[in-house]
């Protein structure tokens, strides 16, 4: 069982902020449990696949500073973007959440190379 921001742990019940916990509001045979349990799961993953691509992007900024590059290049994000975009079409979500969570997760890792690239400068790298 893990902690919840704001509660306890709860077997995969996430408790409420105030103590409270959600599943007194259900009907005991209530399927929303398990759903919540598997949309729990699915975010855990997410999250690791956000890390994963967080590494990669860790691996692009050496690339980078090693071949003076900088790290905003304007056609790549243009490029995820649509990516993000199209992938969403084919999947069946809405195409213009996909690319607002792309475009906001780009601008983090731009300024994540942007640290490394600053970084890695002022050591002569």
């Amino acid at each position: 069982m893990r902690n919840r921001p704001g509660g306890l742990a709860t077997g995969g019940i996430v408790a409420h902020p105030l103590g409270m916990n959600s599943s007194n509001e259900l009907p005991d045979s209530s399927m929303l449990p398990r759903l919540r349990t598997r949309i729990d799961a699915l975010d855990a993953r997410l999250v690791a696949l956000l890390a994963e691509r967080s590494r990669l992007i860790d691996e692009a900024a050496r690339i980078k500073a090693r071949e003076n590059l900088p790290a905003r290049i304007e056609s790549r994000v243009e490029e995820v973007a649509h990516n993000a975009r199209r992938l969403a079409e084919e999947e069946g979500l809405d195409p213009d959440l996909a690319e607002r969570i792309w475009r906001l997760m780009v601008e983090h890792f731009i300024a994540q190379e942007e640290t490394y690239l600053q970084e890695s400068g002022e050591d002569g790298a």
